[in-house]
């Protein structure tokens, strides 16, 4: 039965305008486009709009750096980013940006509204201040040492070392990143939304439905703590919208930003007629989707939908969070060449192999994807190129020769009237279980189900043996009909496939069958299977290693080119340089790794227990993705033995153990020579 038509607005989380997009940015686009282009295919209408999220300190100092105003800036990343998109097929409706007028207008709109309904209160703070660049620091602009560990070179707001989170005041010897001036403490008067209006509110919405189960399960965390009132503006300088009646007082970017899903489709409907008010009614029956990442769940799932309820506007229908992606198992990194740009794919590969890879490997789950490159060239090959487009490079010329190109239909290719029902029976039961997984963001299922109705036309060729019928005149009618059976189960999959790869199924639909457009869900009937083919033109190739590895280099390139160390070096950045009297300091000793055991609560924390030769030492080492703490029992190692002890969660770290390697299970503890005794001094 066809389904009611729904109207929807969907969005994807907007890129920062200050830099290019990568393969990390691009799950959750390719995600969204795929959920867009299914919803438009079943015949919904559907809007899919984006935009830069272009306001901000970080743009502003970018801008000042380059020698440009930020208008610039932001103006040559919207077209980088624009480019990119449209290569990988993102079928944006409209793609806009946060500074333009439309979103001046709603975000004066929205935080007036709250303001008057007494949702917006002020109060004089204490902040970090540039008294060179004469500019309050973002917590991010702020570096110093970690008041719990004592650790070097940590951010104003968490240490990466120890995991602790602070205020930058807390920071010890605290630097400016901007100009590296001490920063001194100045007080202002800043405007705060009263998030705690919205509890109960806030409580009934995060658990009625409209957040995955886990996402719903987090907030409530964050209720257990009470909701704190969110400071909204920044002090000039700053690049963004001056609050109305605050002189000098800015919209901090998080709060225009999701405005800005707003502000494009207020382009959108100006452009094509639409009424948008309607849209955004608090009883509107039309639907609205985010889609975001794990990270900013928090500024979406509470930030936003008290924002708009206290605007008096709809609140989303639902928001979809998707994890982070891997490469080869590990963080993208720029000295393995695996922190890959969007460009830098382009330029080596085929846009729609990853669109397939990432559907192959994304769930309904906020849990992260692994993008193995070995495992990603196997898997195009063998299901893009193995299994669908050889179905039709094996198979249309036997049509275009022997039959000029004419096919034959369901009822004609089937034996008889109760054969064909069977089989369309099939059709159609195959396309509802694709179509639930689609709806649900079941992408890896939704792939599983169609490489298995591939693999079942592959197999009835093979049965069949067209090859064999096409050289016997007497089987001619046999092979007509066989042929035509196995083209309309590749018109079958190429409907399934289109909101995956849009560009390989638009040559099919047109180069092919001969159609005027992309497939529809409705072409599944078999009244619109076509009656002719055209001769078969070359749809994909093959993924060759040297194309894969030649993407890696180029994208360690471009590190070289940005300045960066390349080679063993590269992993990390090289420190300052120190003297020799500094290192001569360092205590290096023989240990005996007496104990080895896992910190359940630390993904890649081992606590060892180490002998000096009649010393013990507890430290704590990053080296459990590399090694079994049974594996390490008995082992000698090198450790740093007068290193002052570290007060982590876990416990207290009495040293170091020294290791080395590119991390993951490339990740090595020194051993000393043969010989070597606990305690003994290393020199």
């Amino acid at each position: 039965m066809p389904q009611p038509k729904r109207t929807m607005l969907v969005t994807s989380a907007l890129p920062y305008a200050n830099g290019p997009i990568h393969l990390g940015h691009l799950v959750e686009y390719i995600q969204t486009d795929i959920w867009v282009r299914f919803q438009k295919m079943r015949g919904h209408d559907c809007v899919y709009v984006c935009a830069d999220d272009a306001h901000g300190t970080p743009i502003m100092l970018r801008a000042q750096q380059e020698g440009i105003d930020p208008e610039t800036l932001i103006a040559r990343v919207a077209e980088e980013h624009r480019a990119d998109f449209a290569e990988f097929r993102i079928g944006f409706d409209n793609y806009h940006s946060t500074h333009s007028d439309e979103n001046r207008v709603l975000s004066e709109l929205i935080y007036t509204r709250l303001r008057d309904a007494g949702h917006v209160e002020t109060a004089t703070i204490t902040q970090a201040y540039d008294p060179e660049k004469a500019m309050f620091l973002p917590d991010r602009f702020i570096k110093g040492e970690c008041p719990r560990c004592g650790a070097a070179d940590q951010y104003g707001d968490s240490c990466e070392v120890c995991g602790a989170t602070y205020s930058p005041t807390e920071l010890k010897n605290p630097v400016s990143a901007v100009s590296g001036a001490t920063p001194v403490e100045k007080e202002s008067l800043h405007y705060f939304f009263r998030l705690a209006d919205f509890e109960d509110m806030l409580r009934d919405w995060t658990t009625a439905g409209h957040l995955q189960h886990e996402v719903s399960n987090k907030l409530g965390e964050w209720f257990e703590h009470g909701l704190r009132n969110w400071d909204i503006s920044r002090d000039a300088p700053y690049f963004g919208f001056e609050i109305p009646d605050a002189p000098g007082k800015y919209f901090y970017v998080w709060l225009d930003a999701p405005i800005g899903y707003l502000a494009s489709f207020k382009q959108y409907c100006e452009r094509t007629g639409r009424d948008f008010d309607s849209w955004l009614k608090p009883d509107s029956d039309t639907e609205l989707y985010h889609f975001i990442g794990k990270d900013i769940i928090y500024f979406h799932a509470l930030f936003w939908p008290a924002m708009l309820s206290g605007a008096q506007l709809r609140t989303p229908t639902a928001i979809f969070a998707h994890g982070f992606l891997t490469v080869n198992g590990q963080k993208m990194s720029k000295s393995r060449g695996t922190f890959i740009k969007a460009r830098t794919y382009l330029d080596h590969l085929e846009p729609e192999y990853l669109r397939y890879y990432f559907a192959a490997k994304l769930d309904s789950s906020v849990g992260d994807i692994d993008l193995n490159l070995e495992d990603f060239t196997q898997r195009v090959n063998s299901d893009v190129v193995g299994k669908y487009v050889n179905i039709a490079s094996r198979t249309a010329n036997f049509i275009v020769k022997q039959f000029d190109g004419e096919l034959l239909g369901v009822d004609a290719f089937c034996d008889d009237a109760a054969a064909a029902d069977a089989y369309m029976d099939g059709v159609r039961g195959t396309a509802f279980t694709i179509a639930e997984h689609f709806e649900a963001r079941e992408y890896s299922q939704a792939m599983r189900r169609i490489m298995e109705y591939a693999d079942q036309i592959n197999q009835y060729f093979d049965e069949q043996e067209p090859w064999k019928l096409a050289k016997d005149p007497a089987q001619t009618q046999r092979l007509h009909k066989v042929c035509s059976r196995i083209l309309h189960g590749f018109h079958t999959l190429s409907i399934f496939l289109a909101p995956v790869l849009p560009g390989i199924t638009a040559r099919v639909a047109t180069e092919l069958f001969g159609l005027a457009q992309n497939f529809t869900w409705n072409d599944l009937d078999k009244a619109r299977f076509p009656t002719r083919i055209n001769r078969f033109k070359h749809l994909a190739q093959r993924i060759e290693a040297d194309k894969v590895q030649a993407m890696t280099d180029a994208s360690k390139e471009d590190l070289a080119a940005a300045g960066a160390p390349t080679g063993p070096l590269a992993a990390e950045p090289i420190a300052d340089t120190i003297g020799f009297d500094d290192f001569v300091k360092l205590d290096l000793r023989i240990a005996r790794i007496a104990k080895a055991e896992a910190v359940p609560e630390a993904d890649k924390l081992l606590r060892l227990t180490l002998d000096l030769g009649g010393e013990t030492r507890n430290v704590f080492a990053g080296i459990k993705s590399a090694y079994r703490p049974e594996d390490l029992e008995g082992k000698l190692t090198v450790m740093v033995a007068n290193l002052a002890p570290r007060k982590m969660r876990f416990g207290v770290s009495e040293g170091m153990v020294l290791a080395a390697g590119p991390g993951g299970k490339d990740l090595y503890i020194l051993e000393p020579h043969q010989g070597a005794q606990p305690g003994m001094r290393v020199k």
